[in-house]
């Protein structure tokens, strides 16, 4: 078997036999893109290529780019390789895309998860002789609650917190997460209040046919007052600024897969943590793996060494690639500027 269907690059993940890129994080001429988040959906690239589902978001964030778009499993020949993309299950729109050249599949999966959150495309295992994962969670620690007892859990909160006389203030990234905790919060408690980073995508995703409940933007006349027993949904970077001090006595939460660690959300001083996370748990990135039928798995941004380790013990030819992706962090860039 060829070892150079893709190879790895100071641009990004190239393919030689179709001449183009997987989320590169430099400029280049051609580039197919797993989903919009910033660090794997970089401006200054003279040809896009993306799902149709990941493209709204993208020219929302990216401008007037040369964006072609796909459908999830329709085939594409790119020079000589076969391409197609495949719901990955992190944010909606999301892909793993599959390469193939006279019957080798490699698979680059971006950021992924496995759980069914009922709000993004579900996870579809590609069978392959080589995939190249994440490991942002890549340490046995790391098991996420089930959605079903997150919403009890969140929803419980925001009702504790109203009946202490606060205001819940919840932080999460403007894309893929707010959007998810919005499809299990329960809006019979009170209205949900929003970040504009966060209703700016939310707008977005309706315009796509989303479903997302009512929702309030946060503007600067705005009289929290008059919002009795609201609930506030903003970015992480909101928080401790004139932005969020308008809400009063609050109480703060985070959602992340970063909660699942004591030392976390002490630093962070949040009254709740909240364990949820749009990447894979340990068992998931297992799992995922073990499900392709890979041989070879190059690791990417997260636990690498550990992970790599780990999958060269059950008998992988498992290798660490250096990138540029962030994985998932409490103050990522996923965040818009408001105005205070």
């Amino acid at each position: 078997m060829s070892t150079d269907l893709l190879t790895f690059t100071d641009r990004g993940i190239y393919c030689p036999l179709g001449d183009f890129y997987i989320d590169p994080w430099r400029p280049v001429d051609r580039a197919l893109i797993t989903h919009g988040h910033a660090d794997h959906a970089r401006p200054g690239h003279r040809a896009y290529l993306a799902t149709q589902a990941a493209a709204p978001v993208m020219r929302h964030r990216l401008g007037d780019i040369p964006l072609d778009t796909i459908r999830f499993g329709e085939t594409r020949q790119i020079g000589a390789v076969t391409v197609s993309f495949h719901p990955a299950g992190h944010v909606p729109g999301s892909a793993q895309i599959r390469i193939e050249h006279k019957g080798e599949v490699w698979v680059a999966s971006g950021d992924y998860k496995t759980e069914n959150d009922g709000f993004s495309e579900p996870f579809e295992p590609v069978r392959c002789h080589a995939f190249i994962t994440e490991s942002t969670f890549g340490l046995p620690v790391f098991k996420w609650t089930p959605q079903a007892q997150l919403a009890q859990d969140i929803n419980a909160w925001w009702a504790a917190t109203i009946t202490d006389g606060r205001t819940p203030l919840l932080g999460a990234y403007a894309l893929g997460k707010a959007q998810r905790l919005l499809s299990i919060l329960d809006p019979t408690i009170g209205p949900i209040l929003t970040h504009g980073a966060v209703e700016n995508t939310n707008e977005v995703l309706r315009a796509q046919g989303l479903t997302l409940p009512d929702t309030i933007r946060v503007t600067p006349d705005l009289n929290p007052k008059e919002h009795k027993n609201a609930l506030v949904l903003a970015t992480p970077s909101a928080f401790g600024t004139p932005w969020a001090r308008r809400f009063g006595t609050t109480s703060t939460a985070f959602a992340s897969g970063w909660m699942r660690l004591r030392g976390v959300r002490r630093r962070r001083a949040a009254d709740r943590g909240f364990i949820m996370s749009d990447h894979a748990d340990w068992p998931a990135l297992n799992a995922a793996i073990k499900e392709t039928g890979a041989t070879r798995v190059f690791v990417t941004h997260g636990y690498t060494s550990v992970f790599s380790k780990w999958l060269s013990e059950q008998g992988y030819d498992a290798q660490i690639v250096s990138t540029e992706y962030e994985g998932e962090s409490l103050d990522a860039s996923e965040t818009e500027v408001e105005p205070t």
